[in-house]
């Protein structure tokens, strides 16, 4: 099933809001005609309305996918609109945080193809990361489709299983918002030694930018990248063996993170 497939059937994205912009925003760039896609959406910003695709139009009744990016609390007066095209060669994409594919089989049938995918909030910028996984009636070319228009807005990987999916969303799901109050605390230990807050945001957000980018680009692991930038008893290794001890430092800390966050996951996902 390849893109042209994709543009001859047509692809209906329920929902617009940062997340399903996004999304679209890539796809519109890679050459997907405005006219083969179908957006619902209640409230389409001023952007959406200018990019030429059909808003709250009538729906194909067989298009090849639907791309499911409403907020969790709106699924249950969403999904009737869409029902109908289950059980048919129609491939649903949820990117719907705590929403388990048998919520979808319910909804669509558990005969429909159906693939969960968690993205995070770097997608915004074309800089996130996805997992996916589908249930037992996707093949592997609409694996491989929901892969190519995951990527529009960042890397994808696919999960061995769905009970996975706890871990990812305590890792990259939420990871954004640990990074990011790194970055504060980064901020405000500088302001405690004497910077100015401005300066010490500008180093703190430039100085995690950079590092990541460096570890993503780098053919050395980060365990090396830290090793190269630690001189023997310098100013580096001074704060790394704060920052690195067993007992009161990131290791424990981050472990602990990482597990309230997927242990939270499985509770909404139980109700």
């Amino acid at each position: 099933m390849d893109m042209q497939h994709l543009a001859d059937r047509g692809l209906v994205l329920l929902g617009c809001g940062k997340m399903g912009s996004a999304m679209l925003a890539g796809w519109l760039e890679r050459d997907l005609p405005p006219g083969s896609v179908w957006v619902i959406d209640p409230k389409p910003s001023d952007w959406l309305q200018g990019t030429g695709v059909h808003l709250n139009a009538e729906l194909p009744e067989h298009p090849a996918i639907v791309l499911i990016a409403v907020k969790p609390q709106m699924m249950g007066e969403a999904l009737p609109t869409i029902a109908a095209m289950g059980g048919g060669g129609t491939l649903f994409v949820s990117v719907a945080a705590g929403t388990p594919i048998e919520a979808f089989e319910a909804a669509f049938g558990s005969d429909s193809p159906i693939i969960r995918a968690m993205p995070n909030t770097p997608a915004a910028i074309g800089r996130g990361i996805t997992a996916i996984v589908g249930n037992g009636a996707v093949n592997g070319e609409q694996m491989d489709l929901a892969e190519a228009l995951l990527k529009a807005v960042g890397q994808v990987v696919r999960l061995e299983g769905e009970h996975q999916m706890d871990a990812v969303t305590g890792v990259s799901g939420s990871g954004p918002a640990y990074v990011f109050h790194m970055i504060e605390c980064m901020a405000r230990a500088g302001e405690a030694e004497g910077l100015s807050p401005e300066l010490a945001m500008q180093l703190a957000q430039a100085t995690v930018a950079g590092a990541g980018a460096l570890a993503e680009a780098a053919d050395e692991a980060p365990a090396q990248l830290r090793e190269n930038v630690t001189s023997p008893n310098g100013t580096t290794q001074a704060g790394l063996e704060v920052l690195m001890d067993e007992d009161t430092g990131l290791p424990p800390l981050m472990k602990a993170t990482v597990k309230a966050a997927a242990d939270r996951s499985k509770e909404l996902r139980r109700g």
